[in-house]
């Protein structure tokens, strides 16, 4: 007898709406979460259009708008030859026309709590997956290790998926392997402080030899800054004044408020992947998110896709699992083939703005002025036709392929407890 009609790997944004979904359907469905807590810095919290009209759909909607989270309704970018909008989410359609920024861990203890309201959900914590099970050449569940007592469990269930990211212990017990695509950068991460005169959105820096990304989250600034591939050991060795100083030069009006970053260790580094697997399931494991694909930062639309997937995924698997029968091949299939298309498309994208845009401006020395002339033809267009930055921003904030709650796991809209 199996344990669970579905384990899932991984306590992410996929993973719990895969999970909640699942369970409003009935099925028995356990997460599992290496960590004690969602509570680690730096994630992506970008919640997109597409995630907050799912939400509406699970009656889960008001319950997000009460919790601490800014709306964003422009990006721009700023070069030396001058300012341009990159998308303007206001010319969306639907009820939401920005993307949200929110802490992650409070939208996962959003959709935590609604799982726990479902008899057939069960989350796990420091549960760190160590291999697959196999029978006849069949995944029927993981194996893991309670990371509180050091004990070995194993959890079997009907279909396996894992949603535990760009450094999936899942794919590797599998033994399978993505295909990887050459990126030009990494990412350091950091905050400082916004002044509420600080104009409001996402701003877009770049000049030569140099790339910063600000999002405006209300009392502070969550910073990127794009930095050439493998060269963070040398930013390090330079120590926090250079770090500054760079900061400095590329965002001069943050120069008066460098002073919190006291040492590279408020600087977190994200080692950029762009890859895919050529084939995301095998006989009783799916794998989805970035397990399947890792997204670069470009366009922040990683967990946009993730949770599309664990939607699709849910709507797909979901009726075979409820019958509390296996999960034929086919249906893996279908998932991958429903979910390809769209991931192909946005990783495509993200390549050509590597080659054409990032690589050739972080190889430049410092100094020389990037575009100072003039804007790259793309921001001219969108400039002069600003009905186009509707289009980016459905390609940002909604995706080529939404995917929308089956009829079994809405509900009404169910009001956050403290009533608002």
């Amino acid at each position: 007898m199996m344990n669970n009609g579905c384990v899932v790997v991984g306590g992410g944004p996929a993973g719990m709406v895969l999970g909640l979904l699942l369970a409003r359907g009935g099925v028995r469905v356990t997460v599992l979460e290496k960590h004690s807590d969602f509570l680690r810095d730096f994630r992506g919290d970008t919640v997109h259009a597409s995630t907050l009209t799912l939400l509406d759909e699970l009656g889960l909607g008001e319950r997000f708008a009460a919790m601490p989270h800014r709306d964003v309704e422009r990006m721009t970018v700023r070069l030396d030859a001058g300012e341009a909008a990159v998308a303007d989410f206001r010319r969306l359609p639907g009820a939401h026309r920005h993307i949200a920024f929110a802490p992650q861990w409070d939208l996962l203890d959003l959709l935590a709590t609604a799982a726990a309201e479902e008899s057939t959900f069960t989350l796990i914590n420091d549960a760190e997956v160590i291999d697959v099970l196999r029978e006849h050449g069949t995944v029927v569940g993981v194996r893991y290790r309670d990371r509180a007592t050091g004990a070995e469990r194993d959890l079997r269930a009907a279909l396996t998926v894992a949603c535990d990211g760009r450094s999936s212990a899942v794919r590797a017990a599998a033994g399978l392997a993505p295909r990887r695509f050459g990126v030009p950068m990494d990412v350091l991460w950091f905050r400082l402080p916004r002044e509420r005169t600080d104009p409001d959105g996402v701003f877009g820096r770049l000049s030569a030899g140099r790339f910063a990304i600000t999002i405006d989250r209300g009392d502070y600034w969550q910073c990127a800054s794009v930095i050439p591939k493998g060269t963070d050991a040398a930013l390090r060795a330079a120590g926090i004044d250079g770090f500054r100083r760079d900061i400095a030069a590329l965002l001069p009006w943050t120069a008066d408020r460098l002073a919190p970053l006291t040492s590279l260790d408020d600087v977190k580094l994200l080692e950029v992947e762009l890859n895919r697997l050529r084939r995301w399931y095998v006989d009783g494991l799916l794998l989805i998110g970035d397990a399947a694909h890792a997204m670069s930062p470009v366009g922040g639309v990683g967990i946009n896709l993730a949770v599309a997937d664990a939607v699709a995924a849910a709507r797909i698997v979901g009726p075979a699992l409820r019958s509390d029968g296996g999960v034929p091949l086919r249906l893996l299939r279908r998932v991958q083939l429903r979910r390809w298309l769209p991931t192909v498309l946005i990783q495509g994208v993200q390549r050509v703005i590597h080659r054409a845009l990032l690589a050739p401006a972080l190889a430049a020395a410092p100094g020389p002025r990037l575009g100072a002339a003039r804007l790259p033809a793309p921001l001219r267009l969108l400039r002069r036709f600003p009905a186009l930055q509707g289009l980016t921003a459905r390609m940002v904030a909604i995706g080529p392929l939404p995917e929308h709650a089956p009829a079994w796991a809405r509900r009404p809209a169910v009001r956050s407890r403290t009533g608002r």
